[in-house]
């Protein structure tokens, strides 16, 4: 299909505040806006708003970050639920850079979400 592409993301939150200086800290960015009520804050991935919401469905975030274990070693509490581990090395652009390693390790965010983070890496010799 043509003309479709990704424009929003809504992710289950049932602290507001926890969650958005969670998301602030882990994107190094600061809110697009908020609105409270009813409780919406969004966020800029790359032009794909990330919207933080009471009642919404929870969902599992991929962010790709350049460097994992700074990632999930950043100041403060950050429960690993899967420290980084190899999942796949990129033969075809297909799905990830040619020639690249694709590293994953997941966190669970103060909300109880879990979020995937994605480094591409060299291969390792």
């Amino acid at each position: 299909m043509t003309g479709l592409a990704l424009i929003q993301v809504a992710q289950r939150v049932d602290n507001l505040e926890r969650a958005t200086d969670f998301y602030s800290a882990l994107l190094g960015a600061s809110p697009l806006g908020r609105f409270d009520p009813p409780g919406l804050v969004f966020f800029d991935l790359d032009g794909v708003r990330l919207l933080l919401e009471r009642g919404a469905p929870s969902a599992v975030l991929y962010l790709l970050v350049d460097d994992l274990e700074s990632a999930i070693h950043r100041p403060g509490e950050i429960e690993v639920v899967s420290p980084a581990h190899l999942i796949f090395t990129h033969t075809t652009n297909a799905l990830g850079p040619a020639g690249r390693e694709e590293w994953h390790a997941f966190i669970r965010d103060p909300e109880g979400n879990i979020v995937g983070l994605v480094e591409y890496r060299n291969p390792s010799a």
